[in-house]
Formats: C-alpha cells, structure tokens, sequence
C-alpha cells in the first residue's frame, strides 16, 4: 500500500513537472525556426468550424469559421525594423480581426482579404535580434491570431493559403514548405544583390518615395497629450487633390482636443462624454473638444483662416483643401495642419506615443489613392519660428506613402472624345465610360456602343442630344441600337480635335467641358502623345510645357484669368434652352522636323492617355475613319437641322 502511494505521488510530481514545461512551450518558435538563420514566417491553421447558412445547394459557398497564427521571429544578425509579412489568401476570407498587426493598405478591419494581403506590425512593429536580447523570444517574435469567414474549405481539408512571404525590402524568401497539412513554413535572409541608395540610420528606416506622403510627427508632448504636426506633400507631376479628406483610425482611444489648419468634418463628443474618456477625464470641459470618433475625417479651412490667430496661422494651411502637383506649382503642393491629442491609459507617459493607423485620403474628381501603414522614420527637422538660425527638432516622427491606385471595378470619373478635320462625325465618350446608372432606364442600353455624333452636339448635355443624334445617324445611313445606348455619366469631358495636317507640321485642338456643378480652379489637363510629343511647340490658349520625366507627357493649365473651369449653368432662356457647360478651349501645335515619317492622321496625331486633374480620363475603342468621300460641311448643317425640324414635328 505504501508503495503504491510513493508510485502515486512520484507519478503526480512528474505530471506536474511536465505541464507547466508543455504550455511554456505551446509559444515557443516552431523546431523548423531552428535552421532558419534569417527571419522565419509561418502560417499555422488552428480551428474552424461550419457557420450558417447551411448551404447544400452550393458547397462551395459555404461559409466556415476560421482560426489561424501568423508567427514572424528574427533569428537574423540585425533588428527587423517595421515587419510586413504577405500572406495568400486564396479562399474568400473575410478577415474580422487580427491582434498584433493591421492591413498594410490602410483598410480596416473586418474586410475581404481572398486574393492575399500584407500586413504590418501594430503595436510591436520591430524585432530584435536574440543576441541583444539574449534569447528573448518575446522581443524577438511575434505571434498575430487571426479570426475570420472562409468559404468552400470543409473537414478534413485545410484551408491553407498559397504562400507565405517577408515583404521587407532586402530580403529573398525561399520556397514555402509545409508541415503536415496544416502548417506552411518560409525562411526568409538578407538579398546580397539588394543595394539601398539610401544611407541607413541604425536607429530608424529611411524614408521612402510615393506619389504622395503624410509626415505625422510629434511636435510637442505631455503626460496625457501631445501635439502634432501632420505635413501632406504631393510628389506626382501628375497627381492632384481637391476639398481632400484625410481620415485615419485611433487605435488607444485617443480624441481631438484641438487643431489649427483643418477642422474635423464633423464635431462630435458623444463617444467620449458616454465612453471612457468621460470618465477618465472627468474634470476636462469636453464641450471645447472638437472629436471623439474614432475614425476622424479631417477637412482643410478655406484661405478666410489663414490668418486666423485660432484656427490658422500654420504655414501651408488652409486652401480649401487644394494640393498641385510640384510640376505646377512647388509652393502649393503641400498641405499642414497641427493637432493637440488626448491618451487613455496606458499610455500616459509623455514617451508613450504612439501614430494612428489605417490612413486614407481622397478629394473630388481626382487620383485614388492607397496608403501605407506608418513607418519609424528620423526625428523630422523644423525652421526655428524665432526666426533664429537654428532648427527644432520633432519629438517623433511617422512617414505615411500613399500611391495613386486603380480600385477594383472603379470607373473613371472623366472621359475623351475624338474628331479630326477628315471626318464630320465625332467618336463620342464611351457608353457608360464613368460607369453605369445603378437602374438604367427601360430605353437606355447599357452595352451599346456609343453613336458617332455631329460636332454641334458636343456643346449639350447628353440628355438633350437624342434628336441632334437620331437626325445625324439618318443623315449618314448609321444603324441606331434600340434601346438607345446610355450616356457617358462623367462630370468633365475632353474633346481632341485633329485640326489640320501638314508636310511640316500639324495642330490639334483640345476643348475641356465642366458639366458638373463644381467648379475648378487652378485645372490642369496632361496628354500623352507616344509618338508625337518630341515635335511639340506651344498651345496658344493655354500655358503648356513637356514634362520632364514623365514619357512623352504634355502638361497644359489655364493662363492667369483663365485658370477657372466653371460648373455648368443655366443657359439664357432656361426654359427653352438646354444647360452649358463651362468650357475652355485652345489649339496647339507640333512640328513634323524632330518626327519624320510620322502619320498623323493614322493615330499619331492622338492621345494614348488624358487626365484631368489628375484622374485619368477613358478613351473611345476607335479613331475617326479617313474617308476618301466627305460632304461639305457647308451643305451637311443646313440638311441636318432641316431633318431635326421635320423629326420634331413628327413627334
């Protein structure tokens, strides 16, 4: 018996021994990490389990719940600085969180990642080395749990994504490998052809090129608060943002106590007079706070701030939320604004700072954009306002690069139309060229090709051409669609007329129509020519140059007191009259002596890309035919109108 007792207890003492030893290891770096002399990336799949609705009709769009582990650890010689690792998503995951990282694009979560994402590291965004942290795998590692929705993946398959990545700049991943059926791993070590052309601070990353970045950096801090400054700088030749919004996501609870040089969109203090900053800071009179949410839009102050001894007085602030691009104008491509931010526990600590996250900025007919999660650069550097010869430096400083982008399904937002001096018929915009109408009408037809249109007919609105339309389409024997196709649905349309042709040169002519109703000030249009913009000389109407660096891109802007493109207004007999769009116009030309053998009315003597204002523009599928028979033009007009008029009275 009293054997049986000691095998019992010394039973009971092993047990207990191996347990805690067991879960210290649950954390620990997968034994493959242990070959890896670089950074090691794993994709572990935990759980899942089938979620409603219950699909039998459609396996595949079965919906099942997902658990998995991103794990990241630096087994490498130097410090990994801001991680971001891709994982390859391949079955229409909808991702509802994950701890320890955020989506390196700038969404918020949850969000459909199926197609593979990047993510970056929040709050742990670095890694260090186990020799200067003697093996601490907590500093050298980090775990990121995922929870989300993936479809069609039931027991006992594993769904598994395509690959795992490090998408560090300087590093070559080898080939993912799996362990079992559920585990893929990657070794990720440091690319000897890599060479940066920019000198690397030990202690912060370099900053980095964009079409545009975002400087948010500490000016100024406290125990519960601090200051920022936040610097928008545009670096496109061709990028542009008008009435911008920026918006971005606290990620600690912080709120707007103060700004000066833009102004929250909304001012909101309910989420913290109900929430947990009510409650901390009980004795700060919220009723000055200008926001609480937690995802801020933030809009620029009109010019009548600027001196504002508020709002304004910030270099660089407040125009209307209008930013050129530097090929225009240097001193008006860049945007600031200064803030003053409440913490919550338990980062009140005045070294506690930490930037928000999820950036996003858009303005009206302009550029999308995409942006980067936050990266650690060097402290920024500021002119002393005392006007001493010294500068000041931030406290801490984030660099935000967005890029312009092209979203999935998104349509432009303006669109082109041709017409050349050898062909009466102008090849209209695009049908539905800025997208379609979300209930298109029983007589529209949303897959029509656009008809070939009389010239006249580009001066009125869409709506009112139907009879101009149906008459020239009688007139050169063109066969009409039934339903009629819809129209183009773009605020801006841009005319490109090839006017004449010549043995030594040729001109062109470029016609802009607002028909919005906003105007725009300081406009710009841009067009590449790919083989024509070597022989280009001048545009008369407009200031116009050859950009440097971009191919073959000519920039065009209005000159001083034609730099407004106004919205389109009632005409003079309203009643009776179709609206006008607000219009700008100008011919230019080209020389033929810097292109020989170039055939302009072939193609040459057309764009192959348009923008305004930043937006690129759509293009017709096909050029103006070179007839060999054309009518004068002196005869067509009075024929067609008489067809108008005979259609009208038959209605």
């Amino acid at each position: 018996m009293a054997v049986s007792l000691i095998r019992l207890l010394v039973l009971d003492l092993i047990i207990a021994a191996i347990i805690p030893i067991a879960l210290c290891q649950t954390e620990a770096p997968s034994p493959a990490s242990d070959s890896c002399n670089g950074i090691f990336v794993s994709y572990a799949y935990t759980d899942g389990a089938q979620i409603p609705p219950n699909l039998k009709s459609d396996p595949t769009e079965q919906p099942y719940r997902f658990e998995s582990t991103l794990t990241v650890l630096n087994n490498g010689l130097e410090e990994l600085k801001s991680w971001r690792a891709f994982v390859g998503f391949q079955h229409n995951e909808y991702l509802v969180s994950a701890s320890g990282a955020v989506l390196a694009n700038g969404t918020g979560l949850p969000t459909n990642v199926g197609g593979g994402v990047v993510f970056a590291g929040y709050p742990s965004t670095d890694l260090k080395t186990a020799i200067e942290t003697a093996g601490d795998v907590t500093q050298m590692q980090v775990q990121v749990k995922f929870l989300g929705t993936q479809f069609g993946v039931a027991s006992p398959n594993v769904p598994m994504p395509t690959n795992v990545s490090l998408v560090n700049d300087g590093f070559v991943c080898s080939k993912p490998t799996m362990q079992g059926n559920s585990e893929m791993q990657v070794c990720c070590t440091k690319d000897s052809n890599y060479k940066s052309n920019i000198t690397i601070d030990d202690e912060f990353l370099p900053r980095q090129n964009g079409d545009l970045t975002i400087m948010f950096d500490v000016t100024r801090t406290y125990e519960s608060n601090y200051w920022a400054q936040v610097t928008i700088s545009n670096h496109n030749p061709l990028g542009r943002l008008d009435n911008w919004m920026l918006s971005w996501d606290w990620m600690q609870g912080e709120f707007i106590n103060s700004m000066k040089g833009a102004y929250p969109d909304v001012l909101d203090t309910t989420d913290c007079i109900f929430g947990e900053q009510g409650q901390y800071y009980q004795g700060l009179d919220f009723s000055n706070v200008l926001n609480c949410e937690s995802r801020p839009t933030i809009i620029d102050l009109p010019p009548t701030k600027a001196n504002d001894t508020t709002l304004g007085l910030i270099p660089f602030c407040c125009r209307n939320g209008t930013i050129l691009p530097p090929s225009m104008d240097p001193s008006r491509s860049t945007s600031v604004f200064q803030m003053n931010v409440y913490k919550m526990p338990p980062a009140i600590n005045r070294s506690e700072l930490s930037p928000p996250q999820n950036w996003n900025i858009s303005g009206t007919l302009n550029p999308d954009y995409q942006c980067g999660s936050p990266v650690r650069v060097s402290p920024s550097q500021f002119a002393n306002p005392s006007g001493l010869p010294s500068n000041s430096t931030a406290v801490a400083s984030w660099q935000v690069v967005c890029n312009i982008t092209q979203p999935k399904g998104a349509s432009p937002k303006c669109c082109v139309s041709f017409s050349a001096y050898y062909n009466e018929s102008v090849v209209p915009c695009r049908t539905c060229a800025c997208g379609c109408p979300s209930t298109p009408s029983q007589t529209c037809s949303t897959s029509a090709t656009a008809i070939l249109l009389p010239s006249e007919a580009l001066l009125v609105p869409f709506e009112n051409r139907s009879a101009l339309t149906k008459a020239w389409a009688e007139l050169k024997h063109l066969n009409l669609p039934n339903p009629m196709p819809c129209g183009d649905n773009c605020g801006v349309s841009i005319n490109w007329h090839l006017y004449t042709d010549y043995s030594r040169g040729w001109t062109a002519r470029i016609t802009i129509f607002n028909w919005g109703e906003t105007s725009f000030a300081d406009w710009f249009a841009a067009v590449q020519m790919d083989k024509a913009a070597p022989g280009f000389q001048k545009a008369y109407s407009f200031n116009a140059t050859a950009l440097d660096g971009v191919n073959n891109t000519i920039f065009m802007q209005g000159i001083e007191g034609l730099n407004y493109l106004v919205a389109e207004t009632d005409a003079a007999n309203p009643l009776k009259d179709p609206r006008v769009p607000g219009k700008q116009q100008s011919v230019i030309s080209f020389t033929k002596k810097l292109t020989p053998g170039i055939n302009v009315p072939a193609g040459a003597g057309f764009p192959s890309k348009v923008f305004f204002n930043g937006e690129e523009c759509s293009l017709p599928l096909v050029l103006p035919t070179n007839n060999s028979y054309r009518k004068s033009p002196v005869m067509t007009i009075p024929v067609l109108l008489l067809i108008v008029i005979f259609m009208l009275m038959q209605q």
